[in-house]
Protein backbone atom coordinates (compact mmCIF):
# COMPACT_ATOMS: atom_id res chain seq x y z
CA UNK A 1 0.00 0.00 0.00
CA UNK A 2 2.90 2.69 0.64
CA UNK A 3 4.07 2.25 -3.19
CA UNK A 4 0.14 3.12 -4.02
CA UNK A 5 0.95 6.53 -2.12
CA UNK A 6 4.02 7.24 -3.98
CA UNK A 7 3.48 10.49 -6.41
CA UNK A 8 5.20 9.00 -9.22
CA UNK A 9 2.84 6.47 -9.37
CA UNK A 10 0.37 9.12 -10.12
CA UNK A 11 -0.60 8.77 -13.92
CA UNK A 12 -2.87 12.32 -15.15
CA UNK A 13 -4.17 11.67 -18.31
CA UNK A 14 -5.99 14.61 -19.98
CA UNK A 15 -9.66 13.29 -21.90
CA UNK A 16 -10.79 16.08 -23.61
CA UNK A 17 -8.97 19.56 -25.13
CA UNK A 18 -10.43 22.06 -22.42
CA UNK A 19 -11.72 19.61 -20.08
CA UNK A 20 -11.43 16.43 -17.89
CA UNK A 21 -8.56 14.15 -16.91
CA UNK A 22 -8.54 10.53 -15.58
CA UNK A 23 -6.61 9.71 -12.64
CA UNK A 24 -4.93 6.13 -11.86
CA UNK A 25 -2.46 4.82 -9.66
CA UNK A 26 -3.89 5.75 -6.63
CA UNK A 27 -6.17 3.93 -3.84
CA UNK A 28 -8.63 7.42 -2.50
CA UNK A 29 -10.41 4.94 -0.05
CA UNK A 30 -6.55 5.27 1.89
CA UNK A 31 -4.99 7.98 3.17
CA UNK A 32 -3.11 9.93 1.24
CA UNK A 33 0.70 11.29 1.15
CA UNK A 34 0.76 15.01 0.91
CA UNK A 35 2.68 14.88 -2.41
CA UNK A 36 -0.22 12.55 -3.92
CA UNK A 37 -2.86 14.59 -2.42
CA UNK A 38 -1.30 17.61 -4.23
CA UNK A 39 -0.88 15.99 -7.66
CA UNK A 40 -4.85 15.34 -7.46
CA UNK A 41 -5.56 18.93 -6.34
CA UNK A 42 -3.05 20.54 -9.13
CA UNK A 43 -4.79 18.05 -11.78
CA UNK A 44 -8.50 19.32 -10.33
CA UNK A 45 -7.30 23.26 -11.03
CA UNK A 46 -5.80 22.72 -14.46
CA UNK A 47 -8.22 20.42 -15.50
CA UNK A 48 -11.81 21.58 -14.13
CA UNK A 49 -13.15 18.01 -13.62
CA UNK A 50 -11.13 14.72 -12.79
CA UNK A 51 -12.35 11.12 -12.90
CA UNK A 52 -11.07 7.91 -10.81
CA UNK A 53 -12.31 4.41 -11.64
CA UNK A 54 -12.34 1.07 -9.93
CA UNK A 55 -12.49 2.88 -6.44
CA UNK A 56 -14.02 0.91 -3.35
CA UNK A 57 -15.36 4.04 -1.32
CA UNK A 58 -18.26 3.88 1.04
CA UNK A 59 -19.93 6.48 2.56
CA UNK A 60 -17.33 6.98 5.25
CA UNK A 61 -14.66 7.05 3.13
CA UNK A 62 -16.25 9.20 0.17
CA UNK A 63 -16.66 11.25 3.32
CA UNK A 64 -13.09 11.31 4.67
CA UNK A 65 -11.46 11.68 1.64
CA UNK A 66 -13.64 14.95 0.93
CA UNK A 67 -12.59 16.47 3.82
CA UNK A 68 -8.84 16.60 2.21
CA UNK A 69 -9.70 19.13 0.26
CA UNK A 70 -11.72 20.96 3.06
CA UNK A 71 -14.83 21.21 5.44
CA UNK A 72 -17.59 19.20 3.82
CA UNK A 73 -21.07 21.07 3.64
CA UNK A 74 -24.87 19.50 4.50
CA UNK A 75 -25.98 16.92 1.64
CA UNK A 76 -28.06 19.55 0.09
CA UNK A 77 -30.40 22.73 1.05
CA UNK A 78 -33.65 20.74 -0.76
CA UNK A 79 -32.35 17.68 1.10
CA UNK A 80 -34.41 16.27 4.25
CA UNK A 81 -33.12 12.95 4.12
CA UNK A 82 -29.74 12.16 3.97
CA UNK A 83 -28.51 8.61 4.97
CA UNK A 84 -28.86 8.57 8.90
CA UNK A 85 -25.33 9.09 10.27
CA UNK A 86 -24.07 10.86 6.98
CA UNK A 87 -25.85 14.23 6.98
CA UNK A 88 -22.96 14.97 4.33
CA UNK A 89 -23.74 12.85 2.05
CA UNK A 90 -26.36 13.63 -1.03
CA UNK A 91 -28.03 10.56 -2.65
CA UNK A 92 -28.87 10.74 -6.51
CA UNK A 93 -31.28 8.26 -7.36
CA UNK A 94 -34.65 8.68 -9.48
CA UNK A 95 -36.34 5.76 -7.06
CA UNK A 96 -35.58 7.10 -4.16
CA UNK A 97 -37.28 10.13 -4.56
CA UNK A 98 -40.43 8.72 -6.38
CA UNK A 99 -40.96 7.15 -3.10
CA UNK A 100 -39.97 10.17 -1.23
CA UNK A 101 -42.47 12.42 -2.81
CA UNK A 102 -44.90 9.87 -4.37
CA UNK A 103 -45.28 11.09 -7.89
CA UNK A 104 -44.75 10.63 -11.56
CA UNK A 105 -41.22 11.59 -12.45
CA UNK A 106 -41.82 11.36 -16.45
CA UNK A 107 -44.91 14.03 -16.20
CA UNK A 108 -43.28 16.52 -13.61
CA UNK A 109 -39.80 16.54 -12.64
CA UNK A 110 -38.27 15.16 -15.57
CA UNK A 111 -39.66 17.89 -17.93
CA UNK A 112 -39.65 20.81 -15.43
CA UNK A 113 -37.07 20.58 -12.64
CA UNK A 114 -33.23 21.55 -13.29
CA UNK A 115 -33.00 19.35 -9.65
CA UNK A 116 -32.29 16.72 -12.47
CA UNK A 117 -31.52 17.95 -15.78
CA UNK A 118 -30.44 21.94 -17.04
CA UNK A 119 -26.85 22.97 -17.22
CA UNK A 120 -26.02 24.16 -13.66
CA UNK A 121 -23.34 25.44 -11.47
CA UNK A 122 -24.72 23.53 -7.77
CA UNK A 123 -25.87 25.40 -5.48
CA UNK A 124 -25.77 28.90 -6.56
CA UNK A 125 -28.58 30.23 -5.16
CA UNK A 126 -25.99 29.98 -2.01
CA UNK A 127 -24.03 33.31 -1.29
CA UNK A 128 -21.55 30.73 -0.79
CA UNK A 129 -22.16 27.70 -3.24
CA UNK A 130 -19.76 24.76 -2.41
CA UNK A 131 -16.11 24.73 -4.22
CA UNK A 132 -15.55 21.00 -4.50
CA UNK A 133 -17.45 18.38 -5.29
CA UNK A 134 -17.56 14.58 -4.93
CA UNK A 135 -19.60 12.02 -6.83
CA UNK A 136 -19.26 8.13 -6.63
CA UNK A 137 -21.43 5.87 -8.34
CA UNK A 138 -23.25 3.09 -6.61
CA UNK A 139 -25.39 1.47 -9.07
CA UNK A 140 -25.36 2.77 -12.73
CA UNK A 141 -28.04 1.79 -15.57
CA UNK A 142 -26.31 -0.47 -18.48
CA UNK A 143 -26.88 2.55 -21.43
CA UNK A 144 -27.49 5.92 -20.84
CA UNK A 145 -26.55 7.70 -17.84
CA UNK A 146 -23.50 10.12 -18.81
CA UNK A 147 -22.55 13.34 -17.20
CA UNK A 148 -21.59 15.86 -19.02
CA UNK A 149 -19.18 19.11 -17.89
CA UNK A 150 -17.98 22.52 -19.23
CA UNK A 151 -15.27 24.74 -18.67
CA UNK A 152 -16.16 28.23 -17.61
CA UNK A 153 -12.80 29.91 -17.50
CA UNK A 154 -12.47 28.25 -21.18
CA UNK A 155 -15.70 29.93 -21.70
CA UNK A 156 -14.97 33.25 -20.76
CA UNK A 157 -11.44 33.27 -22.69
CA UNK A 158 -13.38 32.70 -25.49
CA UNK A 159 -15.11 35.64 -25.62
CA UNK A 160 -14.18 38.87 -27.71
CA UNK A 161 -12.03 41.19 -25.46
CA UNK A 162 -14.36 44.16 -25.51
CA UNK A 163 -17.28 41.70 -24.16
CA UNK A 164 -15.10 40.15 -21.28
CA UNK A 165 -14.63 43.92 -20.04
CA UNK A 166 -18.42 44.90 -20.88
CA UNK A 167 -19.14 41.02 -18.43
CA UNK A 168 -16.44 42.14 -16.09
CA UNK A 169 -18.98 44.57 -13.96
CA UNK A 170 -22.07 42.43 -13.98
CA UNK A 171 -23.75 40.92 -11.23
CA UNK A 172 -26.70 38.73 -11.30
CA UNK A 173 -29.16 37.25 -9.12
CA UNK A 174 -29.35 33.52 -8.51
CA UNK A 175 -31.96 31.43 -7.26
CA UNK A 176 -33.95 28.04 -7.39
CA UNK A 177 -35.63 27.77 -10.39
CA UNK A 178 -34.15 30.88 -11.65
CA UNK A 179 -33.61 30.06 -14.91
CA UNK A 180 -37.49 29.38 -15.50
CA UNK A 181 -37.08 25.45 -14.49
CA UNK A 182 -39.44 24.37 -11.65
CA UNK A 183 -38.62 22.64 -8.83
CA UNK A 184 -41.94 21.54 -8.36
CA UNK A 185 -41.89 18.87 -6.35
CA UNK A 186 -39.41 20.70 -3.70
CA UNK A 187 -41.86 23.69 -3.47
CA UNK A 188 -42.54 23.30 0.06
CA UNK A 189 -38.50 23.10 0.93
CA UNK A 190 -38.18 26.00 -1.40
CA UNK A 191 -40.64 28.46 0.51
CA UNK A 192 -39.43 27.50 3.83
CA UNK A 193 -35.84 27.73 2.77
CA UNK A 194 -35.22 30.23 0.51
CA UNK A 195 -32.10 31.05 -0.98
CA UNK A 196 -31.40 33.93 -3.04
CA UNK A 197 -27.99 35.37 -4.04
CA UNK A 198 -26.74 38.17 -6.07
CA UNK A 199 -23.16 37.07 -7.67
CA UNK A 200 -20.73 38.43 -10.01
CA UNK A 201 -21.50 37.45 -13.99
CA UNK A 202 -17.58 36.80 -13.84
CA UNK A 203 -15.94 34.88 -10.64
CA UNK A 204 -12.15 35.65 -10.14
CA UNK A 205 -11.20 31.67 -8.84
CA UNK A 206 -9.89 32.36 -5.43
CA UNK A 207 -6.89 29.93 -5.65
CA UNK A 208 -5.95 29.95 -9.76
CA UNK A 209 -6.71 33.64 -10.17
CA UNK A 210 -8.20 32.82 -13.51
CA UNK A 211 -11.51 34.66 -14.67
CA UNK A 212 -14.72 32.42 -15.40
CA UNK A 213 -18.41 33.52 -16.45
CA UNK A 214 -20.27 32.64 -12.75
CA UNK A 215 -23.58 32.24 -14.43
CA UNK A 216 -26.21 29.31 -15.61
CA UNK A 217 -29.36 28.11 -17.29
CA UNK A 218 -31.07 26.61 -14.24
CA UNK A 219 -30.36 29.11 -11.68
CA UNK A 220 -29.38 32.18 -13.09
CA UNK A 221 -32.94 34.54 -12.96
CA UNK A 222 -31.29 37.77 -14.17
CA UNK A 223 -28.91 40.38 -14.53
CA UNK A 224 -29.44 43.30 -12.13
CA UNK A 225 -29.99 46.57 -12.87
CA UNK A 226 -30.82 45.63 -16.38
CA UNK A 227 -34.31 45.12 -18.36
CA UNK A 228 -36.06 41.91 -18.72
CA UNK A 229 -34.97 42.23 -22.67
CA UNK A 230 -31.77 43.09 -22.19
CA UNK A 231 -30.50 40.40 -19.63
CA UNK A 232 -32.19 37.21 -21.57
CA UNK A 233 -30.58 38.67 -24.37
CA UNK A 234 -26.50 38.92 -22.62
CA UNK A 235 -27.22 35.63 -20.23
CA UNK A 236 -28.49 33.79 -23.76
CA UNK A 237 -25.50 34.96 -25.24
CA UNK A 238 -23.35 33.80 -22.54
CA UNK A 239 -25.06 30.29 -22.14
CA UNK A 240 -24.49 29.93 -25.54
CA UNK A 241 -20.26 30.11 -25.45
CA UNK A 242 -20.48 28.05 -21.90
CA UNK A 243 -21.99 25.09 -23.64
CA UNK A 244 -20.02 25.26 -26.95
CA UNK A 245 -18.96 21.88 -27.68
CA UNK A 246 -15.38 22.23 -27.19
CA UNK A 247 -15.12 23.13 -23.89
CA UNK A 248 -17.63 19.71 -22.66
CA UNK A 249 -16.16 16.47 -21.60
CA UNK A 250 -18.85 13.57 -20.98
CA UNK A 251 -17.92 10.91 -18.43
CA UNK A 252 -19.26 7.59 -18.98
CA UNK A 253 -19.98 5.56 -15.45
CA UNK A 254 -19.25 2.44 -14.16
CA UNK A 255 -19.69 1.32 -10.60
CA UNK A 256 -16.98 2.67 -8.55
CA UNK A 257 -16.51 5.53 -10.65
CA UNK A 258 -15.61 9.06 -8.68
CA UNK A 259 -15.40 12.37 -10.65
CA UNK A 260 -14.44 15.41 -8.62
CA UNK A 261 -14.86 18.79 -10.14
CA UNK A 262 -14.16 22.36 -9.70
CA UNK A 263 -17.94 23.79 -8.84
CA UNK A 264 -16.29 27.57 -9.20
CA UNK A 265 -15.53 26.76 -12.58
CA UNK A 266 -17.57 24.49 -14.06
CA UNK A 267 -21.16 23.62 -15.18
CA UNK A 268 -22.78 20.13 -15.46
CA UNK A 269 -25.05 18.85 -17.07
CA UNK A 270 -27.21 15.62 -15.65
CA UNK A 271 -28.40 13.18 -17.86
CA UNK A 272 -32.11 12.04 -19.27
CA UNK A 273 -31.58 9.67 -21.31
CA UNK A 274 -32.38 6.43 -18.82
CA UNK A 275 -35.84 7.85 -16.63
CA UNK A 276 -37.94 5.97 -19.39
CA UNK A 277 -36.09 2.61 -18.87
CA UNK A 278 -36.98 0.33 -15.71
CA UNK A 279 -33.25 0.69 -14.73
CA UNK A 280 -31.56 2.36 -12.01
CA UNK A 281 -28.73 5.19 -11.70
CA UNK A 282 -27.78 5.58 -7.50
CA UNK A 283 -24.85 8.05 -6.86
CA UNK A 284 -23.83 9.91 -3.72
CA UNK A 285 -22.28 13.52 -3.61
CA UNK A 286 -20.15 15.52 -1.07
CA UNK A 287 -19.39 19.18 -1.56
CA UNK A 288 -16.76 20.89 0.51
CA UNK A 289 -18.12 24.22 1.76
CA UNK A 290 -17.26 27.28 -0.41
CA UNK A 291 -16.20 30.85 0.00
CA UNK A 292 -18.24 33.51 -1.22
CA UNK A 293 -17.22 34.85 -4.73
CA UNK A 294 -15.49 37.80 -5.71
CA UNK A 295 -15.50 39.24 -9.01
CA UNK A 296 -13.12 41.09 -10.89
CA UNK A 297 -13.66 44.67 -9.38
CA UNK A 298 -13.27 43.10 -6.03
CA UNK A 299 -16.75 42.73 -5.10
CA UNK A 300 -18.15 40.33 -3.13
CA UNK A 301 -21.42 38.30 -4.08
CA UNK A 302 -24.65 39.35 -1.81
CA UNK A 303 -26.96 37.50 0.04
CA UNK A 304 -30.62 38.63 -0.26
CA UNK A 305 -32.37 35.63 1.22
CA UNK A 306 -31.67 32.57 3.28
CA UNK A 307 -27.94 31.52 5.17
CA UNK A 308 -24.77 30.60 4.46
CA UNK A 309 -24.30 26.78 2.96
CA UNK A 310 -22.67 25.60 5.85
CA UNK A 311 -22.18 21.75 7.88
CA UNK A 312 -25.79 22.59 9.09
CA UNK A 313 -29.02 21.74 7.49
CA UNK A 314 -30.35 25.41 5.87
CA UNK A 315 -33.63 26.39 7.33
CA UNK A 316 -34.63 30.35 7.40
CA UNK A 317 -38.47 29.91 8.93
Amino acid sequence: MAALNEATTVTVRPVAGYTGADISGVDISQPLSPEVFGRIRDALHEYKVIFFRDQNLDHASQIAFGRQFGALSYAHPLDEAPPEGYAEIFTVDLRLHKQRYGIDYHKTVLRRSSYFSGWHTDVTAAVNPPAIAILRAEVVPPIGGDTQWTNLQAAYEGLSPALQTFVDGLRAEHRYGGGGSGYSTQGKQIDENQLVAVHPVVRVHPVTGKKGLFVNPALTSHIVDMSTRESKAILDLLYAEITRPEYIVRFRWEPGSVAIWDNRATAHLAPTDFQHLDVQRRLHRVTVIGDIPVGPDGRESELLSGQPFTDKQVRTK
